[in-house]
């Protein structure tokens, strides 16, 4: 009875923590949270032990706090050169804050270059933004704790005490590898995996009226599943031991991702009564398609049902020593629908499901065999001859993969280079607020700077810096708010406020990446609790950070429009034309490869193409944010990005079956593909000239020659579940695609329009 209990705690103890890894990928916002609190934690016992002042621990505080948040590099051994250059520079910033204390204006000098160069700075990578990071928020902390001359040898011993204890916190107690964080991220994607499939198991198992939730929630889970496999191709490089297998676990996460998918898109498929268009699948707030009176026949139904549980399991139970001796059961049956066996009767449509079953069943082996081959060794005795079949490819394929050397892109000089302009416009607005700052407050200007500074952080465009300073008011205010409370509660109790300073610097970490608003709202809370402390608090000052930062904001926004600005529209059409470049790049190089041509790294160009449309999705965000005024644009380019997204996924699927034609017996070379691929790659050209705003040399080219190849029409009948079927549906879903992309961006058609029809 206790061994009962005690698995099924182990089994409830284990889906808690798959949510929380899956909401976390890679553990990574928490490791960032605990290791900014740690290293403050013993900052201040160490400066407590010492019987330094309450300032003195504020500062320390703040500085282990830029100390730990500022460095990003993936290297330990990057990251213990970057945090002892960095003492010397904070040092530096403290020293020339507090002797610049009292000159008014060759503070504010100093200050505005020091500003341009932080911001500068990031052109030499991870180092010179951390170092440029440092420099300006320690800097920062000297005007917070109104540092003097007189107060720097107490200070320069504090600063000195949260770099060590900040080191120790990095290298010891939390300590973090690029191995470790990689591990952290496959499991997280396994976890959004399992999601995904329980979410497809929901769509099969939905009523007609619940089919748009399960939808929605099939949607969001195959982004999380994308977003955890970018995620993991960041990091790649530094956290396996050489090329060869980051080579091969990247081919192995790209296989599970789109065979997840695709069978997410031939399941809607196969309960809908029409045929369904790839899009649904990425285009927010889509109708769900109209479902079949009579979805499946009833055994059908049960096998799907039975078998998609069972893939469930496979990923589950994909975590080393989770395994069970059903298992290589359970998988050797599902492997035999890619060979046609065991195939239920029924619809097209229906059977396509099991197949797609097969292909993510042996995805899921050859994501196993990447992560810890050795260890499923064992297994081979229980293998059939599927899955004997589906190791042999593996091997073949993993001896085939050679890295290729890629070309480094044409950089920017002057002010074209988006660090020198982004380090005059803040200039810029900084000056712009230190003017408004010092009218507001002699005491507290240095907020509008501050908020100037952090709105122009990760933004690339005008209504970039709009939407973040928009974002960081509202947290503002509300963190306001609950300053207000927070330090009315705490009273004169120095311990608590430190206490509760913790726990809202955890959030701000916790939340960054979420709600850049939430972040802002923590911030504004902990800035309460450290007034407080100062013995500076009053609800005057934090009604004056409001004014501050909505000051520091226009400022900032004002800089953006009237300095060098990116317009929206020219940064996303710039991204626009790179998604499309790569999406030719992905096609043109597939096709080559299924007609019989060279080979080329298709994982990588695929992945190019996923981190350039990822770059677009981020650019239009201000288009498609709430605020936004023109809802007709908003709806444009949310369709613009989902039709896009649709593209990349039918490419990186041609993408993974070209991959197969060297050493698959299964997959062969076609010639007649080339034709197909041509006007496919044809129409791209003619929308990219539009983006570029050049005249296109000719118009796009539609019609119904791709989809005709499906048919009989002059060739052999193609089998409905066959590769070679396979590969020209996608070419058909990616020409309907392209030309759809024609009509929203104004190129002209000509031919029979086949295409996608926009949202109404």
């Amino acid at each position: 009875m206790f061994g009962i209990v005690t698995a099924a705690a182990r089994r409830t103890a284990k889906r808690v923590w798959d949510r929380f890894s899956a909401s976390d990928p890679g553990l990574l916002r928490l490791m960032a949270g605990l290791r900014t609190v740690g290293a403050i934690l013993l900052t201040l016992a160490v400066l407590a032990l010492l019987g330094t002042s309450v300032t003195h621990l504020v500062a320390g505080a703040m500085t282990a706090m830029v100390a730990t948040f500022a460095i990003q590099e993936k290297e330990v051994r990057g990251q213990a050169i970057t945090l002892a250059l960095g003492l010397p520079v904070a040092l530096a910033a403290i020293s020339l804050g507090a002797l610049l204390n009292d000159r008014v204006v060759a503070g504010d000098v100093f200050f505005i270059l020091l500003i341009f160069g932080a911001v500068y700075s990031r052109r030499f990578g991870d180092r010179g933004t951390a170092l440029g990071l440092i420099g300006f928020q320690v800097y920062f902390v000297s005007l917070f704790v109104s540092a003097t001359a007189s107060t720097l040898p107490g200070l320069f011993l504090t600063l000195t005490v949260a770099f060590g204890c900040s080191a120790v916190v990095r290298f010891a107690v939390v300590p973090e590898t690029p191995e470790r964080t990689l591990a952290r991220l496959r499991e997280a994607f396994r976890a959004r995996l399992a999601q995904l499939v329980a979410h497809q198991i929901e769509l099969l198992d939905a009523e007609t009226e619940d089919v748009p939730k399960v939808l929605d929630d099939l949607r969001r889970s195959t982004a999380r599943l994308h977003e955890a496999a970018l995620m993991i191709q960041g990091r790649l490089e530094e956290g396996t031991r050489d090329a060869s297998a980051a080579a091969l676990l990247q081919r192995r996460v790209a296989d599970a991702e789109i065979a997840a998918e695709r069978l997410g898109v031939l399941l809607l498929n196969a309960r809908s009564a029409e045929r369904v268009e790839t899009i649904t699948l990425h285009l927010p707030n889509a109708p769900a398609p109209k479902p079949r009176r009579a979805r499946f026949g009833q055994d059908a139904g049960t096998a799907l049902r039975r078998d998609l549980r069972a893939l469930h399991l496979l990923v589950v139970r994909l975590v080393p020593d989770d395994r069970g001796t059903a298992l290589p059961y359970v998988r050797n049956r599902l492997l035999g629908y890619r060979e046609e066996k065991g195939l239920p009767q029924g619809s097209p449509a229906l059977q396509d499901c099991f197949r797609a079953v097969g292909e993510s069943a042996r995805a899921i082996l050859g994501l196993r065999l990447a992560v810890d081959g050795s260890r499923d060794e064992g297994d081979e005795e229980y293998d059939s001859p599927e899955a004997a079949r589906s190791r042999e490819e593996f091997e073949a394929e993993e001896i085939s993969l050679a890295g290729e050397a890629k070309e480094d892109e044409e950089e920017q000089t002057g002010l074209r280079r988006p660090t020198t302009r982004a380090a005059v416009q803040v200039s810029v607005g900084s000056a712009l607020a230190i003017v408004g700052g010092e009218f507001l407050s002699t005491q507290r200007w240095y907020w509008a700077v501050l908020t100037c500074w952090v709105v122009f952080l990760n933004t690339a465009s005008t209504g970039e810096i709009l939407v973040k300073g928009y974002r960081r008011l509202v947290g503002t205010v509300l963190g306001v708010v609950a300053g207000v409370a927070l330090a009315g509660a705490v009273g004169n109790h120095t311990w608590l406020a430190f206490a509760l300073v913790l726990l809202c610097i955890f959030g701000m970490f916790f939340t960054a990446p979420l709600s850049y608003a939430l972040m802002s709202f923590f911030v504004t809370a902990m800035l309460g609790l450290l007034y407080t402390l100062l013995n500076t608090y009053s609800l005057d000052v934090l009604v004056l950070r409001i004014e501050e930062t909505a000051l520091g904001a226009a400022c900032g926004i004002i800089a953006a429009v009237l300095v060098l600005p990116i317009r929206t529209s020219h940064r996303t059409d710039e991204e626009l034309g790179t998604v499309l470049a790569r999406l030719r790049d992905v096609v043109s190089a597939s096709v080559a490869q299924l007609s019989g041509g060279a080979a080329a790294d298709l994982v990588d160009l695929a992945r190019d193409l996923d981190t350039a449309l990822d770059d677009l999705r981020s650019s239009t965000k201000p288009l498609t944010h709430p605020i936004a005024p023109l809802r007709a644009r908003r709806q444009t380019a949310r369709y613009i990005v989902a039709l896009l997204e649709t593209c990349a996924y039918h490419a990186r699927s041609l993408a993974a079956t070209a991959e197969l034609v060297p050493s698959s017996k299964s997959v062969a070379a076609d010639a007649r593909l080339a034709l197909a691929g041509r006007r496919i790659t044809h129409n791209i050209d003619l929308i990219a000239a539009q983006v570029r705003d050049e005249e296109p040399d000719g118009a796009i080219e539609s019609g119904a020659s791709i989809a005709s190849m499906l048919d009989s029409g002059g060739h052999e009948v193609l089998p409905n579940g066959s590769v070679a079927f396979r590969v020209l549906r996608h070419l058909q879903r990616l020409d309907e695609g392209v030309v759809g992309l024609a009509r929203p961006l104004g190129v002209p058609l000509t031919g029979r329009d086949v295409g996608v029809s926009p949202p109404a």
